[in-house]
C-alpha cells in the first residue's frame, strides 16, 4: 500500500493523535486555525452564482456564512440576497483584508484560470480551502497549491465530489481484490460540453454588463476586450480561461481510474485524434492518451481520455468482446449488492443525474450568444461513450460512470453473481462534510490538495496535449517536458504585472 493511499483513506490511522475534542481543542492547534467539532466555522464564499452558490448553500446548512464575494452580481443574485447580512466584495483579497479576523475558511468556485489565485491568497492567511475542480488550469499552479497548503497547514478539499461516493471507492477495492487482475489500459470518456469548441476567429467584442467588473473577472490574465462568449460560462471552452470537458467533466469521471491505479506523473502525453482543432478553444472532440510507468506492484498502463465522444464518431471506443454489452452502469446501483446510497454532496444522497441526449443547458451561452454541445450522441452497446470509465484488465473489465456513482463488471452475467470484496476503504460522510471535519482537526479530506494536486496535474498535462502536437515527454520531479520547448510554454500561467503567482 502506498503512502497515498493511507494519506488518502485511512486517517483513522492518525486518530490516536486527535484529542477528542478535535484538534481545537489544544491551544496551540486552535492558533492555527482549527475548531472544535462544536463550534461553528466562519466562512466565505468566493463565488456565489452556479456551483459556487451551490458549495456556499453546503457549507452554510452546518457553518456560518460571513462574507461573499462576486464579480457577477447578476450570477451570484439568488445568494447575495439570502445572505445579505453577510458583507458583500468584489475583488476576494479586500475582502480577506477587511474580513480576514472573522473568516476560519473559504469556498472558491470561480472560472479555472483564477482558481489558484484565490486559493492561494486565503491559504496565505492561514484560511482553509474548499476550491472546485478541476484545481488549476496548468500543472505548475497545482503543484504550487500543494506546496501552498502543506507550507501555511490549511486543510483543503478539492470540489470533485465523486471521490466521496461509495462507487468510488468499491471500484477501487474491486481493483485491488485481482478481480479483474492487472489493469494495463484504462479507458476515460465524458459528453461533449456546453461551451464553444473548435472557434476559428476571436469572438466579438460588447459591452460590459452593468452588474459585472470585467478588470476583476479577469484577475491575474492579461486586459482583454469584454466578449459575451466568455461568460456566465463559456469561458470554461477557452484555453486561456479554462481546461474544457477535462476541468468540467473528466475531473469526476477519471476519479475512480486515479484512485484505484494509484497513477501518480505520467511519463508522456499524445493528441491521437482531433476534430476541428482551434488555437483558441478546445476541439470539437478528441482522443488523449497518457502513459503511466509501473506503480509498486502495478504495471504501467496506458490510459486513454475520450473527449466528447459519440456513437457516431468513427473513433469511438469499441470495449473488446462486450458488443451486446450496456457499457456504463447505472449511478447507485450498489443496492443490489446490500450497499447503501452514498453521500457524495453534503446532506444527502448525491445522484449524479446527467442531462438527457439533446437538451441545452440553460443559459450557457450568455445574451446573443450561441449554445454549444447541444448534441450528447446517446448511448449503444458495446460503446464507450456518455460520462464514465473502463478498466481492461488481464482477468476481466469493469466499468464506472458519472463521478464515479455507478460500479459494475462486464459482461452482465458476471456482474449478476459477483460478491463485493469486504470495505478496506474509509467512507466519507458527504464531501463538504468530509472538509469542514478536517477544518475541525479530524481526518485529512479525501481530496486534500496532498491528494487531488498529482491528480490535477496529469489531467492538466493532458489539456496541454490538446495544444501541442506530439508525443510529449514528461519529467514529472522536474515539471517540465524534456522534447517540447512550445509544450513547456503552457505548463505555468501568463500573469499581468503584480499579479505573479507565488507561495
Amino acid at each position: 500500500m502506498t503512502g497515498s493511499r493511507r494519506h488518502f483513506f485511512l486517517g483513522p490511522l492518525f486518530a490516536a493523535a486527535v484529542p477528542s475534542g478535535g484538534f481545537g481543542s489544544v491551544p496551540s492547534l486552535r492558533a492555527l486555525g482549527y475548531k472544535p467539532y462544536y463550534d461553528k466555522l466562519n466562512v466565505a464564499a468566493i463565488g456565489c452564482g452556479g456551483q459556487g452558490g451551490t458549495d456556499l448553500n453546503e457549507a452554510g446548512r452546518t457553518e456560518n456564512i460571513v462574507a461573499l464575494c462576486d464579480v457577477d452580481l447578476d450570477r451570484g443574485a439568488a445568494n447575495i440576497k439570502k445572505y445579505e447580512k453577510a458583507p458583500l466584495y468584489r475583488d476576494f483579497r479586500v475582502m480577506l483584508d477587511k474580513e480576514g479576523k472573522n473568516i476560519d475558511a473559504c469556498t472558491i468556485a470561480i472560472p479555472d484560470f483564477m482558481h489558484a489565485a484565490a486559493a492561494l491568497e486565503c491559504m496565505r492567511r492561514g484560511k482553509h480551502v474548499y476550491l472546485e475542480k478541476p484545481l488549476a488550469r496548468t500543472p505548475w499552479e497545482c503543484r504550487l497549491l500543494r506546496e501552498a497548503a502543506a507550507k501555511y497547514k490549511v486543510a483543503t478539499q478539492m470540489g470533485n465530489q465523486g471521490f466521496s461516493h461509495e462507487c468510488n471507492r468499491v471500484a477501487a477495492e474491486i481493483v485491488w481484490s485481482g478481480a479483474i487482475g492487472d489493469v494495463t489500459e484504462a479507458h476515460i470518456s465524458v459528453t461533449p460540453g456546453t461551451h464553444p469548441t473548435g472557434l476559428q476567429q476571436q469572438p466579438p467584442e460588447a459591452s460590459v454588463p452593468k452588474d459585472l467588473d470585467w478588470d476583476a473577472w479577469l484577475g491575474i490574465a492579461p486586459m482583454r476586450p469584454f466578449s459575451s462568449y466568455y461568460v456566465p460560462y463559456n469561458w470554461r471552452g477557452f484555453y486561456d480561461f479554462g481546461t474544457g470537458q477535462i476541468g468540467n467533466w473528466a475531473t469526476h469521471t477519471a476519479g475512480p481510474v486515479h484512485t484505484a491505479l494509484q497513477l501518480g506523473a505520467p511519463t508522456s502525453v499524445e493528441s491521437v485524434t482531433q476534430t476541428n482543432p482551434s488555437k483558441l478553444t478546445f476541439p470539437d472532440r478528441a482522443t488523449i492518451r497518457l502513459d503511466f510507468p509501473a506503480r509498486g506492484g502495478m504495471p504501467a498502463v496506458k490510459v486513454f481520455y475520450h473527449d466528447s465522444s459519440r456513437t457516431s464518431d468513427p473513433d469511438v471506443y469499441r470495449v473488446p468482446g462486450m458488443e451486446s454489452e450496456t457499457i456504463l452502469p447505472p449511478v447507485d446501483n450498489l443496492a443490489e449488492k446490500g450497499r447503501p446510497t452514498s453521500r457524495g454532496r453534503a446532506g444527502g444522497g448525491h445522484k449524479g443525474k446527467q442531462p438527457a441526449a439533446g437538451t441545452k443547458r440553460q443559459g450557457a451561452g450568455g445574451a446573443g450568444v450561441p449554445v454549444f454541445g447541444a448534441d450528447r450522441g446517446g448511448a449503444a452497446p458495446g460503446l464507450l461513450t456518455g460520462n464514465g470509465a473502463v478498466f481492461i484488465g488481464t482477468k476481466g473489465i469493469m466499468a464506472t460512470s458519472s463521478r464515479g456513482e455507478g460500479v459494475w463488471l462486464l459482461p452482465a452475467a458476471r456482474w449478476a453473481e459477483y460478491v463485493l470484496p469486504p470495505p478496506l476503504l474509509t467512507r466519507s460522510p458527504g464531501h463538504m462534510l468530509d472538509w469542514i471535519r478536517a477544518c475541525k482537526g479530524g481526518d485529512a479530506s479525501c481530496s486534500d490538495f496532498s491528494v487531488s494536486s498529482p491528480y490535477a496535474e496529469w489531467l492538466a498535462l493532458a489539456a496541454i496535449a490538446f495544444r501541442v502536437p506530439g508525443k510529449l515527454s514528461w519529467d514529472g520531479a522536474a515539471g517540465r517536458f524534456t522534447n517540447s520547448p512550445e509544450a513547456n510554454k503552457h505548463v505555468r500561467p501568463a500573469t499581468r504585472a503584480g499579479r505573479e503567482l507565488k507561495l
